[in-house]
């Protein structure tokens, strides 16, 4: 049987060397096979010399009792937990504190940002100079700063600061009022429902304002079910919780809550640059709208605060929200620096586990794993919201 001419020249030039398409393919192949090659000359050399050296390889150590305290956990931890329990708790130290860093420099940041446009020019020089200084200064530095400020020039316990009756500022850290017998599964709880608030309930409800002439009223049923949720979840998951108001006893104070020295110096720290990043942020975007829709605004006899809201920010946020994802991930990120300072995030703790055990690499791993899993849920996160007030073509 005999094939066309054209078609035996189109079956022989399509694995012709001459076929781009072929010649990507094998270039990739052989950059796959390199790379493999290469990763498992390094695994297996690395395992050659752990096995001369006598140092064990493996993540059973996990398993082993950590035997070391640590100052301040969510949840409940003794010494005789084992290694996975203490690292557990490096990791919720750390979400704690981006959590709230993240929530507290975007409020700053979009400030700063706002006033740096004010046509205020003391309010718009002092905005810039808050910018430029704490854009300049290095974290590390800053940290050192905050921690030193509050541990070195504020009063002992019996002598603490009471700017509002039952809060406490001392180089023991910030005490306040908390509820007792409150575990942290209700303040979960309460961020998820807060986690609603913000993007399930105003989309259900979007729909059915249009028909509504009263403003607000998505924000007023989001606000309700939110403090709805928290009350159930706090008579089911703490029936016997009371407030808890602190007293001097002794050198130190009983009952509240105590934001530790190490912990509020990282947060200021941590909050205080970031948001200066995020600032410059939030002013060019704005900028990047046209003054023209500022016009069209007052046109229509809105404020100026009702402009910004209801007609500049919406469209600035299209511009705002990647480089938001990257300075969030930058304040995950630079948490890590919390062990100059003593606080126990899963650096601080993966460390001591490394010493105690021995296991240089497999702690490595754990924290690139912790650190890799948290920035990609981030940037998953952002950017599905991104995806969602992007522009769509009709």
């Amino acid at each position: 049987m005999t094939f066309p001419a054209n078609r035996r020249s189109f079956s022989f030039s399509r694995w012709s060397w001459r076929n781009a398409r072929l010649r990507a393919w094998v270039y990739q192949l052989v950059m796959l096979l390199g790379i493999g090659g290469l990763a498992y000359w390094l695994v297996d050399n690395t395992l050659a010399n752990l096995a001369a050296r006598n140092i064990s390889t493996g993540f059973g150590f996990l398993s082993r009792e950590a035997g070391f305290a640590i100052s301040e956990s969510p949840v409940a931890y003794t010494p005789a937990d084992s290694y996975a329990s203490a690292l557990w708790v490096g990791i919720l130290n750390t979400l704690k504190v981006a959590a709230i860093g993240v929530v507290l420099a975007t409020l700053l940041g979009s400030l700063v940002g706002i006033a740096r446009l004010s046509g205020n020019r003391l309010l718009a020089a002092v905005s810039m100079a808050y910018i430029e200084v704490m854009r300049n200064i290095p974290l590390l530095l800053q940290l050192f700063f905050w921690y030193a400020l509050i541990t070195q020039s504020l009063p002992a316990p019996r002598l603490a600061l009471e700017p509002v009756a039952g809060v406490f500022l001392s180089n023991r850290g910030l005490t306040v009022p908390w509820l007792s017998g409150v575990n942290f599964s209700f303040i979960w709880l309460v961020l998820f429902a807060a986690l609603l608030f913000l993007t399930v309930l105003p989309r259900l409800a979007r729909k059915w304002q249009k028909d509504s002439s009263s403003s607000g009223t998505v924000q007023l049923i989001g606000l309700a079910c939110l403090l709805v949720i928290s009350a159930v979840a706090l008579f089911a998951l703490a029936p016997n919780a009371q407030l808890s108001v602190p007293a001097l006893q002794g050198f130190n104070f009983v009952g509240g809550a105590t934001l530790s020295p190490e912990f509020t110096a990282l947060l200021l720290g941590l909050v205080l640059y970031t948001a200066a990043f995020i600032a410059e942020v939030v002013r060019s975007g704005i900028q990047s709208v046209s003054t023209g829709q500022w016009q069209a605004g007052r046109a229509l006899g809105l404020s100026e605060g009702q402009v910004l809201r209801q007609i500049i920010l919406p469209q600035a946020l299209r511009v705002i929200v990647p480089p938001m994802t990257s300075q969030y991930l930058n304040l995950t990120k630079n948490s890590s620096l919390a062990v100059a300072i003593g606080y126990p995030d899963i650096v601080s703790i993966a460390n001591t586990t490394l010493n105690q055990t021995g296991q240089a690499i497999e702690g490595i791993l754990i924290i690139m794993a912790a650190y890799l899993t948290v920035s990609l849920s981030i940037s998953a996160v952002m950017n599905l919201y991104n995806r969602r007030i992007a522009l769509k073509e009709r």
